[in-house]
């Protein structure tokens, strides 16, 4: 079959951006050049990848699983049914967090990437920023699995740990960054997210607050002298936020940050930061 006639294949099928941009994938070419290309021929192993591929989206699984991979923050990562797929306000929160180590840490830095899921976050931090370690920890040995396939696919040297939270990491940090779950219990999400992504990496308790009460409270003995949390948050969720970080931490540097929707989504801790 030619690149048109998987084209019509995909439309006839599901919304002609995602038919375009997973043909794009697939014979990897880039999406607005697909046109220039329509009589070219596509082996026949990548054609079924692709009728599997727009089948799989058509019966409501996300692009993302489909394709097996995402872009984030510029670099390909593999994902799977047992992690969450990033978000943009997710590439917001490495933005930010890469401006803050570069004001603040001039030397390489050692971080924590807590919940780590695929290792999107403390992998792309361990891509832009000099690092000592980066360590990835996460409950799920399922997304821990995913997050080792992506440390082979970078090159990285992150070391992977499995615990709940803070419980069995012993090591002190320059930067401890999270998008914990924060969804509350009876919140209404979407469909597709509800009936795809993990339920372990989305629902954080009745009051969605549970995974910050466990990490604010026993997160002090492995900050450094000079440290830098991160935290990736719900749009309702912070003033109750500070309200947790005062009651173990103390009075502390914090800083909220929007999205590109102007609604709260960050929050940043600073000790001894100037």
């Amino acid at each position: 079959m030619t690149i048109e006639d998987l084209l019509l294949y995909g439309k006839e099928n599901i919304h002609s951006d995602h038919a375009k941009i997973i043909l794009a994938e697939i014979v990897n070419q880039n999406p607005l050049e697909l046109l220039n290309h329509l009589n070219d021929i596509v082996p026949e192993e990548q054609t079924k990848i692709y009728q599997k591929t727009i089948q799989a989206v058509k019966d409501g699984k996300p692009i993302q699983y489909a394709l097996g991979k995402v872009n984030f923050y510029g670099i390909p990562f593999f994902i799977n049914e047992n992690v969450l797929i990033p978000r943009f306000e997710t590439e917001e929160l490495v933005e930010n967090t890469i401006a803050y180590i570069k004001t603040y840490f001039p030397n390489p830095v050692d971080i924590l990437d807590l919940g780590c899921g695929s290792g999107v976050i403390g992998l792309t931090l361990e891509q832009k920023i000099s690092t000592n370690s980066v360590d990835l920890i996460d409950i799920s040995e399922e997304a821990l699995e995913v997050a080792h396939k992506n440390c082979e696919k970078l090159n990285s040297k992150a070391q992977l740990l499995k615990s709940d939270m803070l419980e069995s990491v012993e090591k002190q940090y320059d930067i401890i960054i999270s998008n914990p779950p924060y969804i509350k219990t009876n919140e209404p999400i979407e469909e597709i997210v509800r009936n795809n992504e993990p339920h372990l990496a989305l629902y954080g308790g009745e009051d969605g607050l549970n995974l910050y009460r466990k990490i604010l409270k026993n997160v002090a003995p492995h900050m450094k002298g000079k440290c830098l949390i991160a935290l990736e948050i719900g749009c309702t969720q912070r003033e109750e936020i500070e309200k947790l970080i005062k009651i173990y931490l103390g009075e502390q540097k914090i800083i909220t940050k929007k999205d590109l929707s102007g609604k709260d989504r960050m929050i940043f801790i600073f000790k001894n930061c100037e």
